[in-house]
């Protein structure tokens, strides 16, 4: 069980990074272990394995950031497309209940920390204000109910290039378009969900121009829409109108209905109602017309990806890890490669039927780290 997904990882290092170095590639690997046995940094890990902890910055520092970077998208892309090649050769109909989609989030990590690259201050939804922290740009596969991320990128406020989330959105799904078509994957049939944060009319073109055929995006309260000759915002709409009963395809009061923004030009909007206070709205991006229920069963994916940052930050401990300057991304890389190997696990059928946060309780119960490390690997953490 355990040696078959910890070779998917070796296999694809040694076959695809010309960097060999894998004495370094297999503390990155013990870190990543060590997570599911309650170890979430360098400092926990060296502490219970009675080792100095500086033996693992020592190698950590070997990488690259391009090396790191290289490594975060290759790993994350190449699990993604195991699962989305038997389905994407299936019909419209087994893709649409697979519920695929690319779902866009960010989330901001509070720090305090003044030698930490990518820190500045940004709007936090968790403390409802302006914090002082990282804010990573996240695109996730959701399919199957399950949260495959497939591109993170911590946000800058300087630089010549890419200084804002539309840049870098764009910039992050070209690359991702040009890795999956090596997998012979065309990620542009599947749907793109966001929020209204960064949304334009020129983010919408460039979407279009990438070849994005279907684009739902939840909008905010202040945007002005004209429908049927009357002129509100969209706060004052969600009060006026009056929503249809759940139907076939839509299990939430909702109304469709066509509407003209100054900004966006004419466009479809879905309203909806998740609760019996709180009324939302969509915009339709797509290049063609959706029916209310295609728009809601696309937006419908979209709450996996604010699960994939709750998971994140909550089991595997994202802000735990400190690594100064351009560890940043090597602390992302060995986080995500923590939740992959989860996941990984969790497709075993001894673990088919336990969360995640269960599969760890178990193993913690059933083996022991030291023993584990001294079967499967080298014992990189004696070095020095």
């Amino acid at each position: 069980m355990w040696q078959q997904e910890l070779i998917w990882f070796f296999t694809l290092f040694h076959h695809e990074f010309r960097t060999n170095n894998p004495i370094a590639f297999e503390v990155l690997m013990v870190l990543a272990v060590a997570h599911l046995f309650g170890c979430y940094n360098p400092k926990q890990l060296a502490d219970f394995l009675e080792v100095p902890h500086q033996n693992f910055y020592a190698e950590l520092k070997h990488w690259s950031i391009y090396q790191v970077k290289k490594m975060l998208l290759r790993f994350m892309v190449k699990q993604a497309a195991e699962q989305l090649t038997p389905v994407m050769s299936k019909s419209a109909a087994t893709r649409s209940r697979a519920g695929m989609t690319l779902s866009i989030d960010n989330s901001v990590m509070d720090r305090c920390g003044k030698l930490l690259r990518c820190t500045w201050r940004w709007y936090s939804g968790r403390y409802h204000k302006v914090i002082r922290g990282q804010d990573v740009l996240g695109i996730v596969l959701t399919i199957q109910h399950i949260a495959l991320p497939l591109h993170l990128l911590f946000c800058p406020k300087q630089g010549r290039y890419h200084t804002t989330k539309a840049d870098l959105l764009i910039f992050m799904l070209t690359q991702l378009k040009t890795a999956f078509l090596r997998e012979g994957i065309d990620i542009t049939q599947l749907p793109l969900t966001m929020d209204s944060a960064y949304v334009s009319q020129e983010l919408r073109q460039k979407l279009h121009q990438l070849g994005f055929l279907d684009i739902i995006i939840a909008g905010k309260g202040n945007y002005v829409f004209t429908i049927d000759a009357q002129k509100w915002d969209a706060s004052t709409w969600k009060k006026k109108l009056m929503l249809e009963e759940p139907k076939w395809g839509i299990d939430v009061p909702s109304c469709r209905l066509w509407g003209s923004s100054p900004t966006f030009g004419s466009l479809i909007l879905f309203f909806f109602r998740k609760s019996t206070t709180r009324s939302y709205y969509l915009m339709n991006f797509s290049q063609r017309s959706l029916r209310g229920a295609e728009i809601w069963h696309i937006w419908k994916q979209h709450h996996v990806i604010e699960c994939f940052w709750k998971i994140m930050k909550s089991i595997f401990q994202l802000r735990s890890m400190h690594l100064q300057g351009d560890g940043l991304y090597t602390a992302l890389l060995i986080k995500v490669f923590a939740y992959l190997l989860a996941l990984r696990l969790q497709a075993q059928g001894v673990f088919s039927k336990l969360t995640l946060t269960e599969i760890m309780r178990q193993l913690r119960r059933e083996a022991d780290l030291r023993d584990f490390l001294a079967t499967h690997f080298h014992a990189p953490f004696s070095i020095g």
